[in-house]
């Protein structure tokens, strides 16, 4: 990746533990409007990053969920 996505990402991962820590999601969007008053290009690339981390945890949980169903069935 790039700069850009490369720190956006570390943003994001940040600002998600943090919004889950602290069990307040208006901490992304904030963080969010913080970089798109400096940058736009930024801004777009953390949201991404939120967008396909939240994804991939989706998936993982079921596929977790997939497995624990095989093994009870087994």
């Amino acid at each position: 990746m790039g700069i850009v996505e490369d720190l956006a990402d570390e943003l994001a991962v940040d600002a998600l533990a943090t919004s889950e820590r602290l069990e307040n999601e208006k901490i992304i969007l904030e963080v969010s409007e913080i970089l798109g008053a400096s940058s736009t290009t930024a801004q777009e690339a953390y949201l991404t990053a939120i967008r396909v981390r939240r994804a991939e945890a989706r998936a993982r949980k079921y596929l977790e969920e997939c497995r624990t169903k095989a093994a009870k069935a087994q």
